[in-house]
């Protein structure tokens, strides 16, 4: 396995922005997830790898963050299972001893149109989506509320990051579970931030736009999927899951520890109404 390359974010005695610090990231065997796990060890995290179904691609993610230098462990759970949930985090206090950054990752699609989306497909999203990043929430917040503060580690007492969508914004037809998934990730997010603040907890979301990831491959495979594609994307290129990651270490670290309850768009000027860059 070839080592990753080395992140900006690791200093040159080996450690890093993040050194010292345990995090959690949900969803974390493949796509986005994955490379936020990884982004997080390269900057000096222990990563905590939450799967649901891919036990081996959890268990590669792993090995990953273990050649970089760090700690890992893979740990399935369904999100929307409060008792799974429960357990996952318990897994972390006795092999960790502590959390220092939660990334609320885990996400699903049941597409369907509105009269023929069932409420199995309803329910599964919204219990995934949002439910998820609920119950992982509350159980990082107990700890972030009780458990010592390191402020030679991290100014703030814990950071929750919760991955949204560009459709907490952009309306999406066809996709109305999903949509109301994200919007409520918003609500959820702000309203979370609210409470968490005074206790130097920093509750933010990034909200991705088109990255490149198997489960959309549909939409940048082919050259001419690809041109279509770019036509919602000003910046003329799709994300790559690494971009998020960036962002995630960013708003895990000391860097961005006056930003509070703030939705960062990763999405390349997709939800600044690019229809409307030559009149509309």
């Amino acid at each position: 396995m070839t080592q990753p390359e080395v992140s900006p974010n690791v200093q040159s005695d080996g450690s890093g922005v993040l050194a010292g610090q345990i995090a959690l990231v949900t969803g974390a065997s493949s796509g986005i997830g994955r490379a936020i796990a990884i982004g997080l060890a390269q900057a000096g995290a222990d990563v905590v790898v939450n799967y649901v179904a891919n036990e081996d691609e959890a268990s590669e993610v792993v090995r990953v963050v273990e050649a970089i230098g760090r700690r890992g462990l893979a740990v399935r759970a369904d999100v929307g299972q409060e008792a799974q949930v429960q357990e996952m985090f318990g897994r972390t206090d006795d092999v960790f001893g502590r959390l220092d950054i939660l990334v609320n990752n885990a996400g699903l699609q049941r597409d369907a149109s509105f009269t023929d989306m069932t409420l199995a497909d309803w329910d599964t999203v919204l219990r995934v989506n949002l439910t998820g990043q609920f119950l992982c929430s509350r159980e990082a917040m107990r700890r972030f509320k009780t458990q010592e503060r390191r402020p030679q580690v991290s100014r703030a007492a814990g950071k929750i990051i919760c991955v949204s969508s560009v459709h907490e914004k952009i309306a999406w037809a066809g996709h109305a579970n999903y949509a109301a998934s994200k919007g409520g990730v918003l609500m959820m997010m702000q309203s979370l931030a609210q409470e968490a603040a005074p206790f130097g907890i920093r509750v933010n979301s990034i909200a991705p736009g088109a990255i490149r990831t198997p489960i959309n491959r549909e939409a940048w495979e082919t050259d001419e999927a690809y041109a279509e594609l770019m036509k919602l994307v000003p910046y003329g290129r799709i994300g790559e899951p690494e971009d998020i990651a960036a962002a995630a270490v960013w708003l895990a670290s000391d860097a961005s520890d006056y930003v509070v309850a703030t939705t960062l768009f990763v999405d390349g000027g997709m939800t600044n109404y690019p229809a409307f860059a030559h009149g509309g």
